[in-house]
């Protein structure tokens, strides 16, 4: 049957209707329209009606409230994450690095296990991933359920509402800002969640700069030198308080840093015009508790920490290798060390810290036990730990062997803050960057574009507060 043919048994049929049934269909039709303007639609004599959609809308949308209350939102996000992880990691820490490896280790040697065998697979290969576990699993088993949560509940779209103009300023696209968001929890799970930006241009540049969302393996660090250097400037009673700040500060570094990078990027490499964004608000909706916990724990959490563990295995054992193999008398670890103690002087940072982020680029979470156990083993006059064993000291503790044995001053402490916002990403981000774009091009700009920047940076700092006398 032809389609001219359809047409005009349709047009018969409605010949043949009564004139008054047409005009109830003409009027329901304008009944469902006005019923829906007067939810949406504001006129000079009339007020729309107010639901508690549109009543939550007014806040969260609001150009001044409603970043106002992301911002609150977003910091009780990390405080919770940050302080509910403490005693979780303490538990799996005293589990799985205090009890396991003495297990491991004592079960290997009444075996019969060469020291060097023992060395490489239990201080080195299983250590290493103890300790990753122990600081990465409970922070993430935190955020990515909260932040599921947010997305259930349909904040997020309006969060990328807010940031819409400045992501457009700056030449990519709206949709950004959940994934920045993202790489809050993880790097490497924000990376993927840029699959939801469609223009592969602003794709792009959502994964080169994703490095800049500080990640669940940097808040350690970023927490341990605020406290010890920054916090100490203060009066005891505020000391939490401004170490609190200067975390905050190093992180909304971070979003000034995205959106200028990504502008940087939108006109040289990667330029093109912008996507027109429409965003339509979903409604707000009770999140799935079984739903959450799934998505949030099945498929982000432990899928993130398996690449994870994958790669921090063998960064343990290469710490524990440059620890114990000597040449010349001296350890590999000394003599790396004293080749880069003059770039790290010249960064505000000395070698150790940079050995300490070549062999944990596999995870950044192993940064300060690597960074405290190769300045007792290489510093002169103290010691208290054995080569290649990561270990992890009180804040007391560590202040005394930062300051005392590895010669810290507050610009080590500022520089690191910085460098450990700045440089490139762990292997498994790297790995994700790959796995996402498939170019090398794209993957080593995304890898060396942060590390470059990080240097120019702290050198840039390093070099101001010597001239300026503060060093």
């Amino acid at each position: 049957m032809s389609n001219a043919h359809l047409l005009d048994q349709a047009a018969a049929l409605r010949d043949d209707l009564p004139a008054d049934f047409q005009d109830g269909i003409v009027e329901s039709i304008y009944a469902d329209a006005a019923a829906i303007s007067s939810h949406t639609v504001s006129r000079d004599s009339q007020r729309a009606r107010l639901t508690a959609d549109r009543l939550l809308d007014r806040a969260l949308t609001h150009r001044v409230w409603g970043f106002a209350v992301m911002g609150v939102l977003f910091f009780a996000v990390f405080w919770f994450t940050i302080v509910g992880a403490a005693a979780p990691s303490a538990w799996l820490y005293t589990l799985l690095v205090d009890n396991g490896h003495a297990w491991l280790r004592d079960g290997f040697v009444a075996l019969g296990s060469p020291a060097w065998l023992t060395g490489i697979l239990i201080d080195g290969a299983y250590l290493g991933t103890a300790w990753v576990t122990a600081v990465m699993l409970p922070p993430m088993a935190i955020f990515f359920p909260l932040f599921t949560l947010l997305e259930d509940f349909g904040y997020l779209p309006r969060v990328a509402f807010n940031l819409d103009r400045l992501f457009s300023a700056a030449g990519t696209h709206g949709k950004q800002s959940l994934s920045m968001m993202m790489g809050y929890g993880c790097n490497a799970a924000g990376v993927t969640a840029t699959r939801i930006i469609d223009s592969p241009r602003e794709r792009l540049i959502a994964i080169i700069t994703n490095n800049f969302s500080i990640c669940n393996g940097r808040w350690p660090t970023l927490i341990l030198m605020g406290t010890i250097f920054i916090g100490a400037l203060a009066p005891p009673a505020l000391g939490s308080v401004v170490a609190a700040g200067s975390v905050v500060t190093v992180a909304v570094i971070g979003v000034l840093t995205t959106l200028l990078v990504s502008w940087a990027l939108s006109k040289t490499v990667l330029r093109g015009q912008t996507s027109a964004y429409s965003l339509e608000l979903p409604p707000y909706r009770r999140p799935q508790l079984w739903r959450t916990l799934h998505t949030s724990l099945i498929d982000r959490t432990l899928f993130v920490l398996r690449r994870a563990l994958l790669m921090a295995a063998p960064a343990g054992a290469v710490i524990w290798l440059i620890s114990n193999v000597d040449v010349g008398g001296t350890s590999v670890a000394a003599h790396v060390v004293g080749a880069l103690d003059p770039l790290g002087l010249a960064l505000g940072l000395n070698g150790v810290i940079l050995l300490a982020y070549i062999v944990a680029i596999p995870a950044n979470e192993i940064i300060i036990p690597t960074i405290l156990m190769l300045t007792m083993t290489l510093g002169s006059g103290m010691s208290g730990a054995q080569n290649g064993v990561m270990i992890e000291l009180g804040p007391a503790q560590t202040e005394t062997v930062l300051i005392q044995i590895g010669g810290w001053t507050l610009l080590t402490a500022i520089n690191l803050m910085l460098f450990s916002l700045l440089h490139n990403p762990c292997s498994t981000t790297i790995l994700t960057i790959w796995n996402e774009t498939k170019s090398l091009k794209w993957t080593s700009l995304a890898t060396l574009l942060p590390l470059t920047l990080a240097f120019a940076v702290t050198f840039l700092t390093a070099t101001v507060a010597r001239l300026a006398g503060w060093v």
